[in-house]
């Protein structure tokens, strides 16, 4: 037996509780990994909340739970890339809130020994969604995008992929996280009345693509007015909030699979020893509740992580 944290149906943090499961055994192309550290991401809440009923399928009980770091504790057949004892960290698709998942080969890398195991957890969504957002969008060297909640976990890692393809970001945030912006190497400005102005100030030169990361709908309206079409705007916050201004959502059951690239330039950064990956909190799994309560209130710099 092994034991994790569940919901049985949607609710407010306090449906998050322990369960029971059955050790599970890997299949073919699978490891089972000893969870170390997992990940906490706005799509964790928003699951268990019921937000997203419709748009990404729910089977309860439910393990939430979409990256982690922990050890190969046992391999499944035709896996030549991992052995038993291997330190990792990637992508799940649910179930990581427990002592064990299995995890596909193809979503996992091994962990180098100088990033924790709270830091390896806390990349694969953020650099699989920042990778993602720059395809999609279409994003190019010598171009501006804008970022709305830049100092979160994606926009962390996005200025940082953008920064060493020659992309300027301009990115909105509070003001108490504009100098953190500016070492990430983004223009910050702050959100609210009069952004639209703002933004033209800090970028002359316009704006050629957006992203919503903060999901304040409002903000979509003035991407598109600063782009001039919502073909050059993403959301990875809100589907009903892209449908109402016809602009595209991307990361839920639709989303493509992980992309081959968003670890190696992650890893990259890592080796080259300029990656920033700051950890707002770090919890024990027990207290998975806490950990949405504060993600659902937002303004985090970083991400949330529980351990195991």
């Amino acid at each position: 037996m092994t034991k994790a944290i569940a919901f049985a149906h949607y609710g407010d943090p306090d449906v998050l509780g322990p369960i029971d499961l059955d050790l599970p055994e890997p299949g073919p192309r699978q490891v089972r990994v000893a969870v170390r550290a997992v990940g906490v991401n706005p799509l964790d809440h928003k699951l268990r909340s019921g937000a997203l009923d419709g748009f990404f399928p729910v089977v309860f009980p439910s393990v939430p739970g979409y990256e982690l770091a922990g050890t190969v504790e046992a391999v499944g057949a035709e896996v030549a890339e991992f052995a038993v004892g291997d330190q990792v960290f990637g992508a799940v698709m649910g179930g990581g809130y427990a002592e064990h998942a299995l995890v596909d080969v193809e979503l996992l890398a091994a962990k180098p020994s100088g990033l924790s195991w709270e830091e390896a957890a806390a990349i694969p969504t953020a650099a699989e969604t920042a990778e993602r957002v720059l395809g999609v969008l279409g994003v190019r060297p010598g171009e501006t995008l804008l970022v709305h909640g830049a100092a979160g976990g994606v926009g962390t890692l996005l200025l940082q992929f953008a920064r060493a393809r020659g992309i300027t970001v301009v990115g909105t945030a509070s003001e108490g996280n504009h100098a953190y912006l500016r070492e990430l190497g983004a223009i910050p400005v702050a959100y609210g009345e009069g952004l639209a102005e703002r933004v033209r100030a800090a970028a002359p030169g316009g704006v050629d693509r957006a992203l919503d990361a903060s999901g304040k709908a409002d903000e979509l309206a003035v991407s598109i007015e600063l782009t001039g079409s919502a073909d050059r705007v993403l959301t990875i916050t809100s589907p009903l909030a892209g449908q109402q201004h016809g602009v595209r959502f991307t990361g839920g059951a639709e989303a493509e699979p992980y992309h081959p690239g968003a670890y190696a330039a992650a890893l990259a950064l890592h080796q080259a020893g300029t990656l920033v990956l700051p950890i707002h909190r770090v919890l024990p799994l027990a207290e998975a509740a806490e950990a949405h309560r504060l993600s659902e209130h937002g303004h985090l710099r970083g991400k949330i992580v529980l351990t195991v």
